[in-house]
C-alpha cells in the first residue's frame, strides 16, 4: 500500500437528501473503504466520521465552494474515484459547481458513482 502522502483518495460526497443513503452504503462497505485514503465535503465527512468513527479528511462545504475544491483536487491528481450521491429532485443553488465537478472528473478519466450500485462497482474494481 502506498503511503498516505502519495496515495490518491476516494472522494465521498452526498447532497443532504442523500446523506443517509451514503451513510448506509459506507457502513456496508466500510472494510473495503478503510483500505483507502478518504476525503469528503465538510458535512458528509463530519456525518460519516461521527457515526461510523472513520477518518475522512474534510475539504470544504459543497455550496460554499467545496465542489470546486474537489475539482481542483482532481486536477491536482489527488483523487482516484468519486462517489457522489446526487439528489436530482431538489434544485441546488450551486448547480454550476456540481456540473464543473462532474465535468472535471469525466475529462480526467476519474470513475464516478452516483448511486449505491455503481459505487459498489467502483470501489471493487
Amino acid at each position: 500500500m502506498k503511503t498516505q502522502t502519495t496515495q490518491k483518495a476516494i472522494a465521498l460526497v452526498a447532497h443532504n437528501e442523500r446523506k443517509n443513503v451514503l451513510l448506509e452504503w459506507v457502513k456496508n462497505n466500510r472494510e473495503e473503504l478503510m483500505k483507502h485514503k478518504l476525503i469528503g465535503t465538510t458535512n458528509t465527512s463530519r456525518l460519516l466520521n461521527s457515526v461510523l468513527e472513520m477518518e475522512i479528511e474534510s475539504f470544504g462545504h459543497g455550496p460554499e465552494g467545496g465542489d470546486i475544491l474537489l475539482a481542483a483536487k482532481i486536477l491536482g491528481n489527488e483523487v482516484e474515484k468519486l462517489i457522489f450521491f446526487v439528489d436530482l429532485q431538489t434544485p441546488h443553488g450551486h448547480e454550476h459547481d456540481i456540473q464543473t465537478l462532474i465535468r472535471t472528473a469525466i475529462i480526467n478519466n476519474i470513475p464516478i458513482a452516483l448511486n449505491p450500485a455503481t459505487a459498489t462497482l467502483v470501489i471493487n474494481e
